[in-house]
């Protein structure tokens, strides 16, 4: 489950995908930087679908062994002792924390708004530090003691969103030694023994009893509820294993289950990663590790933020504004919008898009700087504004990369490809250019993270040993970097990163206010 959407499928060990369903969700917008999702919303879409793969694949139904769930992360949603929710979920988008988060990092000697002491304690148990801009766990568990102190003290626990799907479909309310990453709050320096820290939870000023017990990613929660079995048509005895972030499933899905594979997601966010057998951070450019759901690895947390979102507001916003009279629909509108910007030649006349619809996250924390497109003329079209949002999101991917290699000490020769924008043969050739490296294609990109959730299932039940994950994954295709692009956008790439660096001070000047907007109640 993503920020927009519920997927659910039937996986085999062999890497084989059935009975693929989506189901819609969606985001309410608040006031002061809020940002929810509704959790029974989420409970209703997840079992409609997962009814509706079982009952699309009757002779396969009664061989589901455990069923996985995969999420969004940094979500917050509080819980009530039979795993159903008090009130919304505070998606990772809400920034309502940042004042309260800024209040708890703070002290002298003073690091980047850091407490220098805090910050060393921080880095050394969790390889990171709360965010100041409120987008983490940590400013959401804030928000609800702060500013929704009668949700806080009625909450048995709060709960990520593989969590809170988990505590449905079992009546069991836990979190893994990776969900919790993002809260700030987990000694993770030995990722088989992941404990609460009580120092870093009283600097928060967080209970432990408000939170969810650990326990291993490569564990067993328990089995399905009767009823939940019942109504999702499968046996009675199909157990539930520990839910895991998206980003830890992808690299599973991806293929990149060896330590330095790279591989890159684009569907409503987007990010780059691979598994690394330490952990380490860099906090200037937002980039850490967190425990994977291989146990006993890590794997590289370096969350971008929006990108296809971006192609989703082009259309719905400019091109093909639902509800429209005057705008006829189109029966398929990726594949119209891929068939415009193909039109355009690489490089869309120099036209450049800036990806940051909801600011920058890594490589930098910059929450006040916004998109444009820049360079427009009278002769710009329709087309131009598409192939740019898609090279948009490629140059932001190749500003990353250059951190991420960095970061992990490694030159990555390929790259794996994954999620919806990896079903776009031109944008996979995009990104093959614009990187200059070969791109693969696994066979199930849509559906990556359910191949993932799977097969991580499969190595908690013994099915499978991680060494064999790797062969699993078929490479649908390859994209070569085309080498009469390569000076094209290699200019446009060092223009990319120097409108950031000359517009980030107007950005910074014109949000000033909503800096100071009061917080929503």
């Amino acid at each position: 489950m993503g920020t927009s959407a519920v997927k659910t499928a039937l996986v085999s060990s062999r890497g084989e995908v059935a009975s693929v369903q989506t189901r819609p969700i969606t985001t309410k917008l608040l006031p002061g930087g809020g940002a929810e999702q509704d959790p029974h919303e989420w409970w209703a879409m997840v079992r409609s679908a997962a009814r509706d793969s079982v009952a699309g694949a009757p002779d396969l139904a009664h061989k589901v062994a455990a069923v996985a769930c995969t999420t969004q992360w940094a979500v917050t949603v509080p819980v009530d002792a039979h795993g159903n929710p008090l009130g919304p979920a505070i998606s990772w988008m809400d920034t309502r924390g940042a004042p309260y988060v800024s209040q708890v990092v703070r002290g002298w000697p003073s690091v980047s708004g850091y407490a220098a002491y805090k910050l060393y304690t921080w880095i050394r148990l969790t390889g990171g530090a709360p965010s100041r801009s409120g987008m983490d766990g940590l400013g959401h568990l804030l928000f609800f003691k702060h500013e929704r102190p009668d949700l806080y003290r009625a909450a048995y626990k709060f709960v990520e969103p593989m969590d809170y799907l988990n505590a449905r479909l079992t009546g069991r309310v836990a979190a893994s030694y990776g969900t919790m990453f993002p809260y700030w709050l987990t000694d993770i320096r030995n990722p088989r023994r992941v404990a609460y820290h009580p120092q870093l939870l009283a600097w928060a000023g967080i209970e432990q009893e408000k939170l969810p017990p650990l326990q291993p990613v490569d564990s067993v929660l328990g089995p399905l509820l009767p009823h939940v079995a019942e109504e999702l048509g499968l046996k009675p005895d199909t157990v539930v294993v520990m839910g895991s972030c998206d980003g830890h499933s992808a690299a599973i899905g991806a293929g990149s289950v060896r330590d330095f594979v790279g591989y890159f997601y684009v569907g409503t966010t987007a990010w780059m990663s691979c598994h690394v057998p330490w952990k380490r951070s860099d906090l200037r450019h937002m980039l850490t590790t967190m425990p994977a759901a291989i146990a006993g690895r890590y794997v590289v947390a370096a969350e971008q933020g929006m990108a296809g979102r971006c192609l989703e507001f082009l259309k719905d916003s400019l091109l093909l504004p639902p509800g429209d009279p005057t705008v006829a629909p189109a029966t398929d509108p990726y594949a119209y919008l891929n068939d415009l910007a193909a039109s355009v030649p690489p490089g869309s006349d120099n036209l450049l898009f800036t990806p940051w619809i909801n600011g920058v996250l890594v490589p930098a924390d910059d929450p006040w700087t916004r998109s444009a497109f820049l360079n427009q003329s009278h002769r710009t079209t329709r087309a131009h504004y598409v192939r740019a949002v898609m090279e948009g999101v490629a140059f932001n991917m190749r500003w990353l990369r250059h951190h991420v290699q960095k970061f992990v000490g490694k030159t990555f020769p390929d790259l794996r490809f994954i999620g919806g924008g990896a079903v776009s043969d031109l944008w996979c050739q995009i990104f093959a250019d614009v990187l200059g490296c070969p791109i693969l294609r696994p066979a199930h990109p849509r559906v990556a993270n359910a191949v993932g959730a799977a097969f991580a299932a499969f190595v908690a039940l013994g099915v499978l040993a991680p060494e064999e994950l790797e062969g699993r994954v078929a490479i649908d295709r390859t994209f070569q970097p085309t080498p009469a692009t390569r000076a094209l956008y290699d200019e446009l790439y060092g223009e990319f990163l120097a409108a950031y660096r000359q517009l980030r001070p107007l950005y910074h000047r014109l949000n000033r206010k909503r800096r100071a907007e009061p917080q929503a109640q």
